[in-house]
């Protein structure tokens, strides 16, 4: 029953092997409580009342309120899979109440730091440089998803209409502008990329040194190392780059829709918690330059 789900999920939701792999230990940790706690091994069997128990462990273990927010919704998404294919009648969490979550804004980078990143922290004057520098201001200037980036072929990349095509979560295409600058950066990396592979017969837009398809830790080693040069974040993950795309669309006046267009959201509200960031930018900008603020 797991190892379908969790087929499904790669297959046909496309998720990525990280997300995948979060969703299988959810599901593994809640098998465990439940057949240690209920003696019930098939997590079929599992009632609402299981989960509000597994939900009041995984407090009474201190364990962030965002934290099990996230495995919940692996339960959710697992158990409207199983009734889905007619192995359950209705779906246990549907009766589940959540705690309280704290809203938290989303880590990005400030547009000063990112002027810094992309002009005076020298990238190498190599293919490896170029690739580097590619992968991070691919990833800023177009707001996709790490595994949308690894899944990136040469055809994908359309210069002469200057724009993207991105296959995002459930398989779902979109286009992205690709700006200017973006633009020459492209031309420079596909020229050394093709000088230093000559004989490469990968359709892979970004490459490893070897000229192989990059891989996610891979991208995540490059992100991290040239973010972490910055010595201002907190949190230096190929995700904070597209926090950072949306923050900064949103911050200048960017359309609610457009950015949630852009970023593949299948609704609204994942979009909208950029907005926090936007009005705490502005209620800092009001408390330094409004007389009556201070």
């Amino acid at each position: 029953m797991v190892e379908q789900f969790l087929r499904y999920l790669e297959f046909e939701k496309r998720y990525s092997t990280h997300t995948i792999k979060a969703y299988e230990n959810d599901l593994k940790v809640f098998l465990e409580f439940i057949t240690k706690q209920f003696h019930v091994s098939n997590i079929n069997n599992a009632d609402y009342k299981m989960i509000r128990s597994w939900i009041t462990k995984m407090m009474n273990d201190n364990i962030s309120a965002r934290s099990i927010h996230r495995k919940i919704s692996t339960l959710k998404a697992f158990y409207r899979y199983q009734q889905r294919e007619g192995n359950i009648e209705s779906n246990p969490t549907m009766k589940v109440i959540l705690p309280r979550m704290s809203k938290r804004l989303t880590p990005f980078i400030p547009k000063s730091y990112a002027d810094e990143l992309f002009e005076n922290h020298g990238f190498p004057d190599t293919f490896s440089g170029f690739r580097d520098k590619m992968i991070i201001e691919m990833l800023y200037a177009t707001g996709m998803r790490r595994m949308e980036l690894i899944r990136l072929k040469e055809s994908d990349v359309d210069l002469s209409n200057q724009t993207v095509k991105v296959i995002g979560k459930g398989n779902k295409m979109r286009l992205i502008p690709i700006p200017s600058g973006l633009k020459s950066l492209i031309n420079e990396y596909r020229y050394m990329k093709n000088k230093e592979f000559e004989l490469n017969s990968s359709d892979s837009f970004i490459v490893t040194d070897k000229g192989e398809a990059v891989y996610e830790k891979f991208v995540y080693r490059k992100v991290h190392h040239y973010l972490s040069l910055l010595n201002k974040l907190e949190k230096c993950s190929p995700h904070v780059l597209r926090h950072t795309f949306a923050t900064h669309l949103l911050d200048e006046g960017a359309d609610i829709n457009a950015v949630k267009e852009l970023l593949g959201h299948s609704g609204l509200a994942a979009t909208q918690i950029y907005t926090h960031n936007t009005i705490e930018n502005l209620k800092t900008i009001y408390k330094q330059a409004h007389p009556r603020a201070k």
